[in-house]
């Protein structure tokens, strides 16, 4: 049966755009306002505190990792009081080397390896609207072991850095994704596969995108009333059960319309539509405009 959250990744299509060392001594703080993108960290040596938009500060030691997926307004900082040097990753340049905050002499209090994620789905908003606002992973030593790779590369300047660096963070990103998922994280994918009931009606819409399915077929799969099952995939998914069907449907019919030489009729037919028209006036509801032109439009003009 499919994996939903393998197959929500594969539809993200992430690559790294940039990564970059980070160090901090003494007393030191940077305030970066709000990127959109998807971004990461990952704590090499030390300690330091994150403060993210809307959510409780942390203290992030060594072998931590940090998920962004949108990315709000956050400071990084030591532990003492201080006054942040405002940074716009907007229109900030991308800097040579480590980059050092704080105290220029001795050892740093913590070095940190940051960057972002582009995702090439064009349907990426949706997806990660299913996704954490801040995913934190914490004394996994699988995880330690990933860091510490990293670390190692991105220390380096052995042939082939950049690319080994970015299947490592593609691993993280798995991994930090899946080991969040549970009953405590926010309404999304990730707490909908922590529901083994959910979890079941969530594994075969993702495995028969294009059955005819109801709410009471996916509640008998859940072994639920349809009353219940509907109530409880909501609150867990923060979607209602032919919402998030809709939703999927669409985001794979974007990637099939975008990368594959089909014809309307055919992703109809492969995403659940009886028929070409059908499907385009839904397709057309959802997106604002018809396939054909935005099959037309080509890669990245959505």
């Amino acid at each position: 049966m499919s994996d939903p959250l393998a197959e929500v990744i594969a539809l993200l299509q992430p690559r790294t755009v940039f990564s970059k060392c980070i160090s901090g001594a003494g007393r030191w703080g940077v305030r970066y306002s709000e990127f959109g993108q998807p971004s990461f960290c990952a704590v090499l040596h030390g300690s330091c505190r994150l403060a993210v938009d809307g959510e409780e500060p942390l203290a992030l030691a060594a072998g931590d990792f940090v998920l962004l997926p949108a990315t709000p307004g956050f400071t990084l900082s030591g532990f003492e009081p201080v006054t942040p040097v405002r940074i716009d990753p907007k229109a900030a340049s991308t800097p040579r080397g480590e980059v050092r905050h704080g105290a220029r002499q001795g050892p740093p209090d913590v070095r940190l390896l940051g960057g972002w994620f582009v995702f090439d789905s064009p349907d990426a908003g949706l997806l990660l609207s299913l996704l954490p606002t801040l995913l934190h992973v914490r004394g996994l030593e699988r995880f330690s072991t990933l860091v510490q790779l990293v670390d190692g590369e991105a220390c380096g300047q052995r042939p082939g850095r950049d690319l080994v660096l970015s299947r490592l963070v593609d691993i993280l990103l798995i991994e930090a994704l899946r080991s969040t998922a549970g009953d405590a994280a926010p309404p999304g994918l990730l707490r909908g596969l922590a529901d083994a009931r959910v979890a079941r009606a969530l594994r075969h819409v993702h495995d028969d995108p294009a059955h005819a399915w109801t709410v009471t077929q996916l509640a008998t799969k859940a072994a639920l009333s349809r009353s219940a099952f509907h109530e409880r995939f909501t609150r867990a998914v923060g979607l209602p059960p032919m919402e998030y069907l809709l939703a999927w449907r669409m985001a794979l019919a974007k990637n099939l319309l975008r990368s594959q030489a089909l014809g309307i009729a055919e992703v109809a037919e492969r995403v659940g539509y009886g028929s070409a028209s059908t499907f385009s006036t839904a397709f057309s509801r959802h997106v604002g405009q018809p396939p054909g032109r935005y099959a037309a439009a080509g890669p990245g003009l959505h």
